[in-house]
């Protein structure tokens, strides 16, 4: 019987749980891969730290770049995270000494997969990354295996459960951000310090791994990005009104041989099928052809989740199976231009406190008929015992520069009491 030596660096949560689901399920998993895997090796930062798994004591690595050096060595799972220090040294270090690599480092990914797959194609070792993107929803492979016929011009999505837990959890309970982002941290929906996914930026390294397998192209770091930490309760209940829930979505299309990647709180139609996507879920629609449209959706985050995207992986390895890391040999990979969404066409959501007077509403609507910006619709809100009140615009399609100076131009205005609000609408 074939085997397989595996070297787990990082014992976390996650690399704990995978430690664990390997040993546990040895005979099925070679049953299954005709070849049996063996975790050789581990490392961590805290060799002492109390975990609910037993480790041999020679599986222990001293160092975590001896898994690069040792001979038995055939693949190397990366779960220590961030895109540099001890992470990238180790992964760089495997594909050069010809080990296979498994990671859920999306960071990495985004930030050096270009250079890590030349190596990894150089040296006839795989490059796996299944988990950094979407946990346990299989969009990796079924962008490089399942849906390889496909000629695909769209893909966008949910692509984040913390923000999307904040958001629909603001809907439900109607509570404000930092009451909801308090209950996220207490049930280990956000980190302590969750920046990269209040602000975008998690959903950007997701994107451009995405965007880059759909295109058979390089990735491509020209992207727009903006959080969630803006969202009122009052946008919950005026997108409610309106027909429209709030979501953080990230989309990549290709238009005109140009790439457009962006990342942005969007109101979406009630009826949508993301509309309906709660809770910690992701999801993601994937437009091609000949497929027409193809929508996955799963458990985004979570040690059994990743488990289940690093065990794919880890079994496409042990079946032999050698593919270039992002689905086509870098040879002919493409540098895609990109375009900027100054002049992308949004119909938009803009929201105004102003002081109640009169005169107030006519010059907002004068800023709009300035910069050529039609409204599809209008509504003014009184605030109760308050001399201030809430103006809603809703506008007809639009470049978004323009949208973008009338949110400037009104924003210097006199009569304005808060930061004015523009949220993107997607009308599909």
């Amino acid at each position: 019987m074939k085997k397989l030596n595996i070297a787990i660096v990082g014992l976390g949560n996650i690399g704990s749980y995978l430690y664990k689901y390997l040993n546990d399920n040895k005979k099925i998993l070679t049953k299954k891969n005709n070849c049996l895997p063996v975790i050789k090796y581990v490392s961590a930062k805290n060799k002492i730290k109390k975990r609910k798994i037993k480790i041999k004591k020679k599986q222990w690595l001293n160092n975590f770049l001896d898994a690069t050096k040792i001979k038995e060595v055939d693949l190397i799972v990366e779960l220590i995270g961030g895109s540099e220090g001890p992470a990238k040294k180790l992964v760089f270090d495997a594909l050069k000494n010809k080990k296979h690599v498994v990671t859920a480092n999306k960071a990495l990914i985004a930030k050096y997969g270009d250079q890590l797959s030349k190596i990894a194609e150089k040296n006839r070792v795989n490059l796996e990354f299944e988990a950094s993107v979407c946990g346990g929803v299989p969009i990796i492979r079924s962008l490089k295996e399942s849906l390889i016929a496909n000629k695909i011009s769209k893909i966008y999505g949910i692509l984040n459960g913390t923000s999307n837990y904040i958001l629909s959890s603001m809907d439900k309970k109607s509570k404000n951000f930092q009451e909801v982002l308090s209950i996220a941290k207490k049930k280990g929906y956000a980190e302590s310090n969750p920046s990269a996914d209040l602000d975008g930026d998690d959903v950007s390294a997701k994107l451009k791994i995405l965007s880059s397998l759909c295109f058979n192209s390089f990735i491509n770091n020209n992207i727009y990005v903006e959080g969630i930490k803006d969202i009122d309760t009052i946008d919950i209940n005026n997108a409610n009104k309106l027909g429209y829930k709030i979501k953080l979505l990230g989309f990549a299309e290709l238009l005109n041989n140009s790439i457009y990647q962006r990342v942005h709180p969007t109101l979406v139609k009630k009826d949508s099928y993301v509309a309906g996507i709660d809770g910690v879920l992701n999801a993601v629609i994937i437009n091609g052809k000949p497929v027409g449209q193809n929508i996955i959706q799963g458990e985004g985050a979570g040690p059994a989740a990743t488990t289940s995207a690093l065990i794919s992986d880890i079994s496409s390895i042990l079946r032999g199976n050698i593919k270039f890391p992002f689905s086509v040999s870098s040879k002919e990979r493409k540098k895609l231009k990109f375009k900027t969404i100054e002049e992308r066409l949004f119909s938009a959501y803009l929201r105004f406190e102003v002081v109640d007077k009169p005169g107030v509403l006519s010059n907002i609507t004068n800023i709009f008929s300035k910069n050529k910006v039609s409204i599809k619709r209008l509504v003014q809100n009184p605030y109760k015992n308050k001399k201030i009140s809430s103006i809603i615009v809703v506008t007809h399609k639009s470049k978004n520069k323009y949208l973008i100076k009338i949110l400037n131009e009104v924003a210097t205005k006199n009569f304005i009491k808060k930061k004015p609000k523009l949220i993107r609408i997607d009308e599909n």
